[in-house]
């Protein structure tokens, strides 16, 4: 199920060494932001509060990432987005992570679906009906 969604960003110094170099953990956290990003194009959220008090959101049970190459300050990145798979209740998004024509990284994050009470307490559901016409949806067709 590709998606054909691509995020782009700008690596700022922070997420550096002094030798300019990305530290390794920021590809996490690019992936996530591409993660967001692609479900706001879906006219969704990871996080959204229920009228009875209780919240539907996306825990992690899984996540990888491979690197290929060092990603620099001031490189402009780009993100691409895939659903890898879309299961009755979790959904693992693949990702590319390119610097112009270099790859630097593939990785992949797996979600669940969970129902959180008020207490914190949650459990898997299957995902929303609503949810999954989107995720189904053609790109640009949200």
């Amino acid at each position: 199920m590709a998606t054909g969604f691509v995020y782009h960003r700008r690596v700022s110094f922070a997420e550096t060494d002094m030798a300019g170099i990305v530290h390794f953990s920021n590809f996490y956290r690019y992936m996530e932001e591409a993660e967001h990003a692609f479900l706001r194009s879906r006219g969704l959220r990871i996080k959204v509060d229920q009228p009875d008090g209780t919240v539907v959101g996306w825990p992690r049970v899984r996540g990888t990432c491979s690197f290929e190459s060092p990603a620099f300050y001031e490189d402009e990145l780009e993100i691409e987005v895939r659903i890898d798979r879309r299961g009755v209740k979790s959904l693992t998004l693949g990702f590319v992570i390119r610097r112009g024509t270099r790859q630097l990284a593939t990785g992949e994050l797996k979600t669940v679906c969970c129902r959180f009470n008020a207490q914190g307490k949650f459990e898997s559901i299957e995902i929303p009906p609503a949810w999954t016409e989107k995720l189904d949806a053609p790109e640009g067709m949200e």
